[in-house]
């Protein structure tokens, strides 16, 4: 399955679900599409999502559509999912600015996701499922260490 996910931000995405929508797939698509205008045609969809549901679905999924949030995608790659990252755009109306254009290049540069940045969603959907990516691994016990550290000297 394939899980969309736009986040909570009061930003529409509907270049993305549009994108997705003309998917040429076999595979169950589901989309989290917040508070986007565009209506999918042909995927199941909801506007938000409560934890448990959203957790369920991620759980099922074994590809996940994003936007360049790092909380969406340092969620789905922790769970071991394959991330195809789309940066929401300042020129379209999907945020203020293009920071999510960074931040997608950099999780790429780890080789954890797919960066999706023209919005090409068939050949994204294509090269990752062929494609296999780095592991996620956390830092957050090094930077506490290194925290102590400072603190005890």
């Amino acid at each position: 399955m394939i899980f969309v996910t736009l986040g909570s931000q009061k930003f529409q995405f509907d270049r993305l679900l549009q994108a997705v929508d003309e998917l040429q797939t076999d595979e169950e698509i589901f989309a989290q599409i917040g508070y986007s205008e565009y209506k999918p045609k042909h995927f199941k969809y909801k506007r938000f999502l409560d934890r448990d549901e959203f957790d369920k679905i991620m759980d099922s999924s074994n590809i996940v559509i994003t936007h360049g949030g790092t909380g969406a995608i340092i969620g789905a790659v922790k769970k071991g999912k394959k991330v195809i990252a789309v940066p929401r755009l300042k020129k379209y109306g999907e945020h203020v600015d293009d920071h999510q254009i960074q931040l997608v290049n950099q999780f790429s540069e780890l080789n954890l996701i797919y960066p999706c940045i023209d919005c090409d969603i068939q050949k994204a959907l294509d090269t990752v499922k062929r494609t296999t990516y780095a592991s996620y691994k956390s830092n957050t016990a090094r930077i506490i260490r290194s925290l102590e550290e400072f603190i005890n000297e």
